[in-house]
């Protein structure tokens, strides 16, 4: 859908005042609509074999994370139990 003439002067105003109040968002804001605008045209328009790789080498990180993450967890409930099978025997010998 079209905008209307006032719409786009009021819309270039807005765009006006907001980059003499804070340039820093505005600067974000252009990087963000730059990246979603890659993402949306760049990816089907270029060829996926670039893009299936990336997403590829994602998910390998991903999932070495995600490994990695349920390791670190099954650690830490080995130590608790040791600490607690240990307590528990230390408790039950007679002083």
């Amino acid at each position: 859908m079209a905008w209307s003439q006032d719409e786009e002067r009021m819309l270039l105003q807005i765009e006006r005042h907001l980059i003499d109040e804070d340039p820093r968002l505005a600067a974000r804001l252009e990087s963000f609509n730059e990246r979603v605008q890659r993402k949306e045209g760049g990816g089907r328009a270029r060829g996926t074999a670039k893009g299936r790789g990336r997403s590829a080498r994602r998910l390998r990180r991903s999932t070495v994370i995600i490994m990695f993450s349920w390791l670190l967890i099954a650690t830490l409930i080995v130590t608790l139990l040791v600490m607690v099978l240990r307590h528990d025997a230390v408790a039950a010998l007679p002083l």
